[in-house]
C-alpha cells in the first residue's frame, strides 16, 4: 500500500513539475514577439520585418502561410507574422487560431515587371488606372474582399490572342491568389486577366514559391509578377514596379 502511495506521489510531482515548467506564450502586440519562435512566409516582407525588428526571434520560414498555420496549430511555433487579408482567411478556416489586434508595417502591393520593359510597365499602369476609373476595381474588391466574408469569383471574358503573357504567382495567398479546385483564382488573377486583355494576349499563370518569383522574372520564365508583392526599395533594385494597387499591413496570428 505504501509503495502505491509513493508511486502516486512521484507521478503527481512529475505532472506538477512539467506544468510549472511549460512556457506560457502571451502575445498582445508586436513587442511581445521578442524571443519567440515565429513563422513567416519565405521571401516576404513579414520575414524581413521579423529579422530586422524583432529582438532575439527564432525564425522559421515556410513556403506559404497555410503551412505556417499548421505548424502554429501543432505548437511547433509561437506565432506567425503575415499580411492582413491572408491572415484573416487562415483564421477563418482554422478555429484554433486568432489574429492579435495590432496592425503594423503598412505596405503597398504592386505588379513587378522586368527592369527596362517600359512598354509592359506602361500598359500595366494604364490598365490599373482604367479599372480604378471605370468601377471595375471596386467590383473586384467587393467580390474578393466582401464585408460578409463570402467571396464570389467574377466571370471575366478573356479576349485571348495568338501570343501568351505569363503571370508569375504563389497560389497560397487568399484572397489575392489561391486554389479553387484545380483552378488558380483571386484578386490578382482577375486583375491580370484585364492586363492580358489590354495587351491583346492570352493569360498563362505560372505557380511557384514566392521567394523564386523575382529570379523567374529576371530569367524570362514569366513576364510579370502578381502575388501580393510589396514594392520595397530592395526589390526595386531588381525589378520595376507598377503603380500600387492595394495597401496592406502585417498582423500576428497566435493560438487562441
Amino acid at each position: 500500500m505504501k509503495k502505491s502511495f509513493l508511486i502516486l506521489a512521484i507521478f503527481i510531482s512529475m505532472i506538477s513539475f512539467f506544468s510549472c515548467g511549460k512556457k506560457k506564450v502571451v502575445v498582445n502586440s508586436v513587442t511581445d514577439l521578442a524571443g519567440l519562435t515565429i513563422g513567416v512566409q519565405a521571401g516576404t516582407t513579414g520575414e524581413i520585418f521579423v529579422k530586422d525588428e524583432v529582438k532575439d526571434a527564432k525564425i522559421k520560414s515556410f513556403k506559404n502561410g497555410i503551412d505556417a498555420s499548421l505548424a502554429l496549430s501543432n505548437g511547433v511555433i509561437d506565432a506567425i507574422v503575415l499580411d492582413e487579408l491572408p491572415a484573416q482567411e487562415i483564421v477563418k478556416r482554422n478555429e484554433k487560431l486568432m489574429i492579435v489586434n495590432d496592425k503594423f508595417a503598412e505596405e503597398q502591393y504592386a505588379i513587378a515587371i522586368k527592369k527596362g520593359n517600359k512598354a509592359l510597365l506602361d500598359s500595366v499602369n494604364s490598365t490599373i488606372e482604367k479599372i480604378k476609373a471605370n468601377g471595375t476595381y471596386v467590383n473586384l474588391m467587393n467580390a474578393f474582399m466582401p464585408l460578409d466574408g463570402n467571396i464570389s469569383i467574377p466571370t471575366i471574358t478573356e479576349k485571348g490572342g495568338d501570343s501568351v503573357i505569363k503571370m508569375g504567382t504563389s497560389a497560397a495567398f487568399p484572397p489575392f491568389e489561391y486554389m479553387e479546385g484545380s483552378e488558380i483564382v483571386g484578386f490578382d488573377v482577375a486583375m491580370a486577366k484585364y492586363i492580358a486583355n489590354d495587351c491583346g494576349k492570352k493569360l498563362q499563370i505560372v505557380d511557384m514559391a514566392f521567394d523564386g518569383l523575382i529570379a523567374a522574372l529576371q530569367s524570362d520564365v514569366i513576364d510579370f509578377i502578381a502575388a501580393g508583392m510589396t514594392a520595397t526599395e530592395e526589390r526595386r533594385m531588381n525589378v520595376d514596379f507598377s503603380e500600387p494597387y492595394y495597401t496592406s499591413n502585417q498582423v500576428i496570428i497566435v493560438r487562441k
